[in-house]
């Protein structure tokens, strides 16, 4: 495995099916740095998709694979039949993704049932022929790499699902160290990302549960791995990529309150974005998702979420956001 530099790790946005779409990440990749994203899966079946299926999933496509913020997006594939998967990689590759991932670490019940996700990893044979598939089909066009879980029931075949994959062609893996079963459930079993990265030949990016600044370092210690891909970390402190910098660079921590100010502006930049895709009658809880994990950390997110929380019609919300204002109460930014 290469090696990498301990000031330079790679910070990673994730993929969050319903949650980190084109919109959340055009204003969370403004809020701090990241060496690239990952868009939600598109689900492979039968067919070739046509373009259009892409660029809605990936907007970023028509702005060179980037965000509005000059971040490199990657577009997230999953399926079961490697021909299939080929095949789509080899028309999504001529539109120059920033790079084409593939899904085997999502736990949804609806998608495992049709053979999607986390749970083709008890099926290290079939890893295998669908990572070597789309290897050839992408053929050195654009970075292909693949995102798993630590397995289906228990950690049994996680170090034989990883080779699979990398002795397949993917170039590098993540692993989310939980397995389908542990859903999102605490902890996050990092020294098994540890094993898996002694077991095979290309770089692997560490994630899951990873909140805060001493996550990353509790994580970093556990795998040995600096690269993380950070996932609802980042959508409740879209500046943790930063802090995390910023750590590393020996700066002395910040209270998360005091930086309000920097992030309201994205709130109401990511309404705007919201009501220009959304059907208006889920308008409001989406930007309700966002505050819901944002009051995790920023006690003005909690302020926000409670005046909107009974909201329902879309011209109270913008009276709300625009009713917000910046001002220092005893220090802190509200």
């Amino acid at each position: 495995m290469s090696a990498v530099s301990p000031d330079l790790p790679r910070l990673l946005l994730a993929p969050m099916e319903g949650l980190l779409d084109a919109r959340l990440r055009a204003v969370v990749t403004q809020a701090a740095r990241y060496d690239w994203c990952v868009t939600e899966f598109i689900r492979v079946t039968g067919n070739v998709l046509p373009a259009r299926c892409y660029t809605r999933v990936a907007p970023e496509l028509l702005n060179a694979s980037n965000t509005v913020a000059g971040v490199p997006v990657r577009v997230q594939l999953l399926g079961s039949d490697p021909a299939c998967l080929a095949d789509n990689a080899h028309e999504l590759a001529q539109l120059d993704p920033a790079g084409i991932d593939l899904n085997f670490g999502c736990p949804a019940p609806t998608v495992n049932r049709h053979r999607g996700g986390a749970v083709l990893l008890d099926e290290p044979d079939l890893l295998h022929d669908i990572a070597s598939a789309v290897s050839r089909a992408v053929a050195g066009r654009v970075p292909f790499t693949a995102k798993m879980r630590l397995g289906v029931r228990d950690t049994a075949r996680a170090i034989e699902a990883a080779q699979a994959l990398a002795d397949g062609g993917a170039q590098m893996i993540v692993v989310h160290a939980r397995t389908k079963q542990d859903g999102y459930r605490p902890p996050a079993h990092w020294p098994w990302i540890a094993r898996i990265a002694e077991a095979v030949a290309v770089p692997v990016v560490a994630n899951g549960e990873i909140w805060t600044v001493d996550d990353y370092l509790r994580c970093r210690a556990e795998s040995g791995l600096a690269d993380v891909m950070l996932g609802r970390g980042a959508v409740a402190d879209p500046l943790l990529a930063e802090r995390i910098r910023a750590h590393l660079r020996g700066e002395p921590a910040r209270e998360p309150a005091l930086d309000w100010h920097r992030l309201a502006p994205l709130v109401a930049e990511y309404w705007q974005r919201v009501l220009a895709h959304v059907e208006p009658r889920h308008a409001a809880g989406r930007l309700k998702q966002w505050l819901n994990l944002l009051r995790r950390v920023y006690p003005q997110a909690e302020v926000l979420y409670q005046q909107l929380r009974a909201v329902r019609v879309n011209d109270e919300v913008a009276r709300v956001l625009s009713a917000q204002t910046v001002r220092q109460v005893d220090g802190i930014a509200v």
